[in-house]
């Protein structure tokens, strides 16, 4: 089928993603638009635990997959059990490896998390899939007989990690790891019909090494593409905030700051950001860029992302916590409707002093660190500056009781309209 065959305009799933500018890479762009735009194709993107829990930086994938799932596409869902045991080459230095039981540990939450962005129904339902199941029972012989003789070594050293890493030293395990990832895409090839790989652009070289291989073993056709690796406009990592990774994971993230690292999202990257991550149609994100750019205070552009995001990993409920949150921390709206776990989160991130007895406000207001010392302390308090818990304190010589802490615990400091911090009582 040739490319003027194919569904045109802005409709087309293929247009969409080029768009977007989710597409950076590919086998072949007439050939890509003949499996999206052609009728249903099962793909895979694979996951390796490296930790456990996803990451932001993995957010793209996994938004990608749902993406092309609701476009009618079958999504086959790999956790590396095998490949992470392993690890793709760093150009920096060799990877520790993990023992396989907190591997096996980490995959298992992994799939879990995978989970809800998905549908496990239907004519093109969601498979999750681990390389274990097929490589493991893979003898050592097998391995170098049946996959290896098909990889040539010089173009392996091609690879620019690798060249990065042949000075330094690179071990064999990390340089076999092309060799797994490809036959994972022949495997699922062979037991599932798989026709298409993503998956980030750093994964390029490993991703065509697997359309080569398939090609090499007489089956296929087979494609790929990759998306552009997610950037920061003031040259910052994506996925880090001030407090580290964001982490999917709730407990490691919590659903506020999730929230929070898309709301301060800078203004250079939010277009970019909604383009790729937002299930919003191209007329809402041209419409909502427009209204941006018309009211760049107001945020509309983070504060909808923030939204979208924030319910798509965590649910309505820890979205609409997440939004009181962050208006009842500077006085629009109730404290007391914040659910504790929202609260804590949420003053974790401004600063929380844990404190063993409760000075009066002045006290409270430097041992939070809002303000240098206690002479300045009385002075933002005289100015009518102060506020605890949201109520204005007048009173240089204010105290506060058991009584006003929320949920028995916590106080929310504020000087001004924008700077807060928390204290917690211990015991």
């Amino acid at each position: 089928m040739t490319d003027s065959n194919l569904p045109q305009g802005r409709d087309s799933l293929t247009d969409d993603l080029l768009w977007r500018g989710l597409i950076q890479d590919s086998t072949g762009l007439d050939e890509l638009r003949e499996l999206l735009d052609g009728g249903s194709t099962t793909f895979y993107v694979g996951f390796d635990p490296t930790a456990p829990s996803l990451h932001i930086g993995n957010l793209m994938q996994v938004v990608m997959a749902r993406r092309l799932q609701q476009a009618g596409h079958r999504p086959l869902l790999l956790v590396g059990g095998a490949t992470g045991q392993i690890g793709d080459p760093k150009e920096s230095a060799e990877r520790t490896l993990n023992p396989p039981e907190v591997i096996a540990g980490w995959v298992e939450r992994i799939r879990e998390q995978l989970s809800p962005f998905v549908t496990y129904s239907g004519e093109n339902a969601a498979q999750l899939v681990n390389n274990l199941d097929w490589t493991g029972e893979m003898s050592v012989v097998e391995f170098l007989r049946d996959v290896g003789k098909h990889f040539p070594v010089n173009k392996m050293l091609a690879r620019e990690v690798v060249k990065a890493r042949l000075e330094t030293g690179i071990s064999y395990t990390e340089f076999s790891y092309q060799l797994l990832q490809a036959n994972d895409y022949f495997e699922l090839h062979r037991r599932h019909g798989c026709r298409l790989q993503y998956g980030g652009s750093d994964q390029w070289g490993n991703i065509t090494a697997g359309v080569d291989y398939i090609r090499r073993r007489g089956a296929g056709p087979v494609e790929a593409f990759t998306t552009p690796l997610v950037t920061k406009a003031d040259g910052t990592k994506f996925g880090k905030s001030e407090t580290g990774t964001i982490w999917l994971d709730p407990q490691m993230t919590s659903p506020y700051a999730f929230y929070q690292f898309w709301v301060n999202a800078d203004d250079r990257d939010v277009s970019r950001y909604l383009r790729y991550f937002s299930f919003r149609s191209r007329e809402e994100l041209e419409e909502l860029e427009k209204a941006t750019a018309e009211r760049p205070q107001a945020r509309l552009a983070q504060r909808a992302l923030a939204e979208e995001l924030t319910t798509l990993v965590h649910g309505e409920r820890e979205m609409a916590q997440a939004v009181a949150a962050s208006q009842a921390l500077f006085g629009r709206g109730s404290l007391d409707e914040l659910a504790p776990e929202t609260l804590h989160a949420a003053l974790t991130e401004a600063g929380l002093v844990h404190l063993d007895e409760l000075p009066d406000v002045a006290g409270l207001l430097k041992e939070s660190g809002l303000v240098p010392s206690m002479k300045e302390a009385r002075r933002v308090i005289a100015e009518g500056g102060a506020y605890v818990n949201n109520t204005r304190i007048s009173e240089v010589d204010a105290t506060v009781s058991a009584d006003d802490l929320l949920h028995g615990r916590y106080l929310v400091l504020r000087r001004g309209k924008r700077s807060f911090a928390g204290v917690e009582l211990r015991g």
